[in-house]
């Protein structure tokens, strides 16, 4: 990108790597950050000596512990998951299927945290995984609550559809959206895999702002929507553990 500043192209760089993948090669992530290999090679390798990225022995590039520390001092989301978690564990002994704490980042929902088990459900999320905000549960409770702005520009498209069952469409999104903010919860059987259904309700600060999404994925049957109690119990457990903290 032409003026594109130093940082700009570092943060491409370490932006080329997605969630569960461990190394990349060099000429991998120039073509995933848009950059020609040379200039992908010396940020690489600026990067490696300041302990962003690593170098494996097989020459391959990947994220490094530098990155891990500074991350870990995002106070926000530290905080936020530190409270999260009792009640998320006690939600996921309850459920015994994935238990997840998404954020709004962006035009996207970012999960924070997630807990699963053996033989869950199919759920196509990871921590630090994003999934867009119309198609997940989690996604349309943070919607729902974020400012029109944002809304309307989700509305406008393109709405990616992962399964039939995915909104498709505005006049869908809409009137999720406004189901949402009447019934307090997301419900979607199918959005993402028709063998799972997500289920979503939102965590308020102590302000009443909507701060986060908690949501379960449990299979896609008649009894999915007899976990919503104990989410709704579990998401004003994580308010009240932000009051107190």
């Amino acid at each position: 990108m032409p003026g594109e500043s130093v940082v700009g192209r570092a943060v491409r760089v370490v932006d080329a790597f997605r969630p569960g993948e461990t190394t990349l090669g060099v000429s991998e992530i120039a073509r995933r950050a848009g950059l020609h290999v040379a200039t992908a090679s010396r940020l690489v390798a600026e990067l490696v000596e300041l302990g962003l990225l690593r170098r494996d022995t097989d020459r391959k590039v990947g994220l490094g512990l530098r990155l891990w520390e500074l991350g870990s001092r995002a106070s926000p989301a530290l905080s936020l998951r530190e409270a999260a978690m009792p009640p998320m564990e006690d939600l996921h002994a309850v459920v015994g299927q994935h238990t997840q704490l998404g954020v709004l980042d962006g035009e996207e929902v970012l999960f924070l945290e997630r807990l699963s088990a053996p033989g869950a459900v199919v759920n196509y999320t990871r921590i630090a995984g994003r999934l867009p905000l119309h198609a997940s549960s989690s996604g349309l409770v943070l919607l729902a609550h974020a400012g029109a702005e944002l809304q309307e520009r989700t509305l406008a498209g393109p709405l990616r559809t992962f399964t039939p069952a995915t909104i498709g469409t505005p006049a869908k999104l809409r009137a999720a959206l406004d189901h949402v903010r009447r019934e307090g919860v997301a419900f979607c059987p199918g959005f993402i895999h028709p063998d799972a259904c997500g289920i979503a309700v939102p965590v308020r600060a102590p302000s009443g702002g909507v701060v986060a999404a908690l949501a379960v994925i449990v299979p896609n049957d008649g009894d999915a929507r007899a976990q919503i109690p104990a989410l709704r119990t579990a998401a004003r457990g994580i308010g009240r553990r932000l009051v107190s903290r």
